[in-house]
């Protein structure tokens, strides 16, 4: 799945408030709930539990947040931007400022795997992430985002 099919301006948060990794998981948890119809309690739950088995923040000031739920018909993104950097216990012990979340259906099976892919290919990309920290606006963080994916194979 290309990642302009699962995210949109709706899904961008251009200046995100939180002082810490569980304060981001709640608020992206709060935005994804608005935008899935899913239980806002049950995302953040899936999102912990992901957590517990090992972080997701990447390295180079980026995390990937990512769950599977029951209830979920598709694969959904949301990417948020953070007004100060956070520790989320990131692999190189770095700030994180750059979240990409990802939900799934329980059976997504490697689609899940395949976008979780193209995220991270996306947000290893250091020029790209220096542009998404330069943007203010949802529009162009969302050009960055969906641009970049044309040129991924499936």
């Amino acid at each position: 799945m290309e990642l302009q099919q699962l995210i949109d301006t709706d899904c961008v948060i251009p200046k995100l408030a939180a002082k810490s990794k569980k304060q981001a998981l709640h608020e992206l948890s709060v935005c994804a709930a608005e935008h899935t119809g899913q239980a806002q309690r049950e995302i953040f739950d899936a999102l912990l539990e992901r957590e517990r088995l090992g972080t997701t923040g990447v390295g180079g000031g980026v995390a990937i947040p990512h769950g599977k739920l029951a209830g979920l018909e598709q694969l959904y993104g949301l990417f948020a931007r953070l007004e100060a950097p956070i520790d989320f216990e990131s692999i190189d012990e770095q700030p994180v400022d750059l979240i990409f979340l990802l939900l799934a259906p329980e059976s997504a099976g490697a689609d899940h795997l395949k976008t979780l892919s193209r995220v991270s290919r996306l947000l290893r990309d250091k020029a790209v992430c220096e542009k998404l920290r330069g943007c203010d606006s949802c529009e162009n963080l969302l050009s960055l985002i969906t641009d970049r994916t044309t040129t991924f194979a499936s």
